[in-house]
């Protein structure tokens, strides 16, 4: 059951009109979870919607909520914005706006108890109750081969069980033009609103896929002429001795076909099988000689380097117009047509950093 589905009664904005509802027959002999601070709930403080909320997951951020409702692929049940702030601007007014337009309801509880609903996570006084995000089969990611283009990449993640890695992770793929992400459907951390906190809304506006056999999927796209280069850690002597595949620094890299960058478990790595399925692996080398234990870097971090180190050879994004996109002032007369722009994916927004500093 949802966190709010479980809630008495409230009151709900909906059309400029007040519902006051009555608290269900466990709310009036006591029976409210989540202890003391929903314990003190009032009978205005929150409202039981129409609707059934089984199945709905609390989405909390202002980033997620905004990219989510763009997106358009959940359902939103209601929308909580936080009671008390002085007039909504920006992108909480832009949310009022498009929940008013689809007839959303709209909850305003106040900020003890929307911390309360939230489990003190950090919510930036935006809220949405929504239908799960699922992975779609990889066979829906579209059937791209070698010779359509060279410089296609492909992010593929091994067990990543942390949501937060698996959300920093999505956000500096989305960030960095990763083609497409495919996941392994065993022990994988499912696609939750704490991984879309951590990608800052990212994950709302990306296609995730994944694959039951996950060394069956590698083996065919190599058959198919893509380069499988999974990842490992700083590779000391027993790993270079024992492993038959070629162990590359990332800044060594040559990216000259589609490739397929695999990234493993947290604390395990890839698994025998499908290192196995790789043709190369690529290595992060450290700037100085590393005590035992600290040989590896966090996977989310291991991500944006490597990521980073293959996507800055992109065609068409040369050194000269690098320079050029942090040189440019566009507001300036000597922005011309001619000079190079950031071409901004229609799900982001460009609005105020100020409203995403408390994390996204």
């Amino acid at each position: 059951m949802s966190p709010l589905s479980a809630l008495g009664g409230a009151t709900c904005l909906r059309s400029g009109h007040l519902f006051a509802r009555r608290f269900s027959q466990a709310a009036r002999r006591g029976e409210r979870p989540g202890g003391e601070e929903l314990r003190r709930l009032r009978l205005d403080d929150l409202a039981r919607t129409p609707r059934s909320a089984e199945g709905l997951e609390l989405l909390c951020g202002l980033s997620p909520c905004v990219l989510a409702l763009r997106a358009a692929r959940r359902r939103v049940a209601r929308l909580l914005l936080q009671a008390g702030r002085a007039g909504l601007q920006g992108e909480r007014a832009e949310l009022l706006r498009a929940a008013e337009a689809r007839h959303i309801p709209v909850l305003r509880p106040r900020r003890q108890k929307l911390d309360a609903l939230c489990r003190h996570q950090v919510h930036q006084g935006v809220c949405m109750e929504v239908s799960p995000l699922r992975p779609r089969p990889w066979t829906e990611a579209g059937d791209a081969r070698p010779g359509d283009d060279p410089q296609q990449l492909w992010l593929v993640l091994e067990g990543l069980q942390d949501p937060r890695n698996l959300g920093a992770v999505l956000r500096s793929a989305h960030f960095l033009g990763v083609d497409q992400v495919i996941t392994s459907r065993r022990n994988s951390c499912p696609l939750t609103p704490v991984v879309s906190k951590a990608s800052a809304g990212a994950m709302e506006v990306m296609d995730v896929f994944s694959t039951d056999d996950l060394d069956g999927f590698l083996q065919a796209k190599a058959r198919q002429g893509w380069l499988v280069a999974g990842t490992v850690g700083c590779p000391g002597p027993e790993i270079s001795r024992s492993s038959g595949i070629p162990i590359v620094s990332c800044l060594e890299f040559l990216w000259d076909r589609p490739t397929l960058l695999v990234l493993g478990n947290e604390g395990s790595g890839l698994s025998q099988e499908v290192q196995a399925s790789c043709q190369l692996l690529l290595t992060i080398l450290p700037g100085w000689q590393l005590p035992p234990g600290l040989e590896s870097l966090n996977v989310s971090v291991a991500a944006g380097i490597i990521l980073h180190s293959i996507c800055s050879q992109r065609k068409g994004f040369s050194e000269e117009k690098k320079r050029g996109q942090l040189l440019q002032d566009p507001r300036g007369p000597s922005a011309t047509s001619e000079e190079p722009t950031v071409v901004q994916h229609p799900g982001l927004s460009a609005g105020s950093e100020k409203e995403r500093q408390d994390g996204g």
